[in-house]
Parts: structure tokens; C-alpha cells; sequence
């Protein structure tokens, strides 16, 4: 017997009031079990690369590979993951940029760096995000409805062990951009890098460029701006500053995008329709590519990704055709 045979029986056979109804909220209840089920178990671990191009290099550059790396939120056993992060030095990447919140757990940092292992011996830069320095927090997830979530509000969260990782990433070689700048020679160009530390908990504090000498406007160069937390004043400052890319993660993509629609959420003030993906920030008769990554992890506590899943994003950056 089918399920719409049942269902006819059933309506015919039994006079009670609300039998329908009762196969409606079933149904609706199966559907939502296997839909939790399904973004709990399979999504959240459905990795993968997403690629971009932008033609944005002095002209006569040789192409640069960026692979940008956001949200981690590692937590010790989590192999499927570290192995993936492990495989993605295969890409080849000239340049790692990590947008911060690579901490879900106070003993993290371990596995962290031995999944990052190989892209550790890759040039990159990086700044943090509050999961770095704070673990995360159980609640309601209707909250983010409410607007931005900034846990250290709510009570004293556990400080993670964050400078060990500040001083693994030094080690390697990274740079730290948290409040500062700095400039990296690649090939036969500079790119002039700023960062700033995590908007989310108000500690951004924008140092602008490398000042650098009276002529090094005339050398050819790229600026580059790195956030965690993509809030509209610090993507304001990054433009009006002559940011020529910035790059940010936080958002997770919404974590759960109703398909066709995109995601209801991001966590901070920037409209939901730029919480994933490569769009263009304009202010003051500027625009500059934005990339917001989707992420690659979730907070231990909300391990679920529906129509959103984790990415890691190459960017392969081209001469401009024209100056």
C-alpha cells in the first residue's frame, strides 16, 4: 500500500477531527528530522574549493594563487577535516591568508597547526577572530535573528590558548596583521597588507599602509585588506584607505541558506545577500572586490550547514589589462 493509499483510508475510515492534520505535523516532522540529520552529519563535511579570478595586479605581474582560509573552529578528533585542510597545500597557493577563528577548543591548537602543517611553509598572513581568543558559547540560536551575536556580553567566556597559535603562525613565518601593516615582496612586486583585529568584539583599530619611501607609489604594488568580521565601517576604512582587495570570513555563509532565497543571516551588519561569495564594496566613489568566505567549520555547538557548505576559497589574481 502506498503512502497516498494510506492516507485516503485513513480519511475515509476515521471519523476523528484532526486526523490530517496529524499526518501533516508528521510529515513535517520527518522532513525536518531528515533535514537536520542530513545538514548535522553530511553537509557540514562536504568540503570544498572555491575558485575565483580577479584581474587586479600592476600590469605585467605574474599571476598570483591566494588561498583564503576563514572559520576553522577546530576541535581535537575532528580527522575528516584536518586531513582535507592537510590535502589543500596540493593547490599550490602562493600566499595563505587566514581570517581568524581557527580555535573551537582549549587543547585545538595542536591539531590545528599539524593540519596546517604544509601550508605553514607557505608565505601568509593572518588575523584573528574571537574564537581565537574565547571559546564558544551555547545558545539559542534564534538570538542571531536579533541581530549580531558578541558572546563576551553575555558572561565571561574561557580563554582559549591563542598566543600559542600567534606564536606557531610567527614562527612559520606568517605575518600577524591584528591592528598593523606591513608589506611583502612577491616576485617582481610589493603587496602592502593591513589588518585589523576582530571587529565582532570591537578591537579593530585601523594602521592604514606601509608609509613607505617617497617613490614606492611609482613601484608596482598591490594593497590588500584583512578582517575577520566583515562590518561595514571597517570595510568603509579599508576602502577609503585604497584597499584593492579585502578579504573577511565570520559570516559562515548564514550557516543555513533556504535555497533560492540565500541566507537569513550573517551575523554582523553586512546584508545577508554578501554573506558568501565575491561581490563589490563601494563607498565614497569607490569599489573594491570583497571576498567572504563561507568557512570551513562551525562553532562546536551549532555543527550543522544546510545549502551552505564549508569552503576554503583560491583566489588566482591576474595583471590588469589597462591601468
Amino acid at each position: 500500500m502506498t503512502l497516498e493509499e494510506t492516507a485516503s483510508v485513513t480519511s475515509t475510515t476515521t471519523p476523528r477531527r484532526g486526523a490530517p492534520l496529524g499526518w501533516a505535523a508528521g510529515l513535517t516532522l520527518t522532513a525536518a528530522a531528515a533535514t537536520l540529520g542530513y545538514a548535522s552529519a553530511v553537509e557540514r563535511t562536504l568540503y570544498q574549493v572555491r575558485q575565483e579570478s580577479l584581474p587586479i595586479l600592476p600590469r605585467g605581474a605574474a599571476p598570483l594563487r591566494v588561498l583564503h582560509l576563514a572559520d576553522i573552529h577546530m576541535v581535537p578528533g575532528q580527522r575528516s577535516k584536518a586531513d582535507w585542510l592537510h590535502d589543500l597545500a596540493d593547490l599550490k597557493p602562493d600566499l595563505v591568508v587566514n581570517t581568524g577563528d581557527n580555535l573551537s577548543h582549549r587543547k585545538a591548537v595542536g591539531p590545528l597547526l599539524e593540519a596546517l602543517e604544509p601550508l605553514l611553509k607557505v608565505p601568509g598572513v593572518f588575523v584573528p577572530g574571537s574564537n581565537d581568543y574565547y571559546g564558544p558559547v551555547l545558545r539559542n540560536p534564534l538570538r542571531y535573528f536579533a541581530g549580531p551575536s558578541i558572546s563576551l556580553k553575555e558572561k565571561a567566556p574561557k580563554e582559549l590558548p591563542w598566543a600559542d597559535m600567534f606564536s606557531a603562525f610567527g614562527a612559520a613565518g606568517w605575518v600577524d596583521l591584528t591592528n598593523r601593516s606591513q608589506s611583502v615582496g612577491f616576485r617582481n612586486m610589493r603587496i602592502d597588507f593591513t589588518g585589523v583585529d576582530d571587529p565582532h568584539i570591537n578591537r579593530d583599530k585601523y594602521a592604514g599602509y606601509p608609509a613607505g619611501s617617497s617613490t614606492s607609489r611609482e613601484a608596482p604594488h598591490l594593497r590588500v585588506a584583512v578582517a575577520h568580521a566583515p562590518y561595514q565601517r571597517v570595510l568603509d576604512y579599508f576602502t577609503d584607505g585604497g584597499a584593492e582587495l579585502i578579504l573577511a570570513g565570520h559570516t559562515h555563509g548564514g550557516q543555513v541558506r533556504v535555497p533560492g532565497y540565500g541566507a537569513l543571516v550573517s551575523n554582523c551588519d553586512l546584508p545577508t545577500w554578501r554573506a558568501r561569495g565575491l561581490t563589490w564594496w563601494e563607498h565614497a566613489g569607490r569599489r573594491v572586490p570583497l571576498n567572504v568566505s563561507a568557512g570551513i567549520g562551525t562553532s562546536r555547538f551549532a555543527p550543522v550547514r544546510f545549502a551552505c557548505r564549508p569552503e576554503a576559497v583560491l583566489l588566482t589574481l591576474l595583471p590588469r589589462s589597462t591601468d
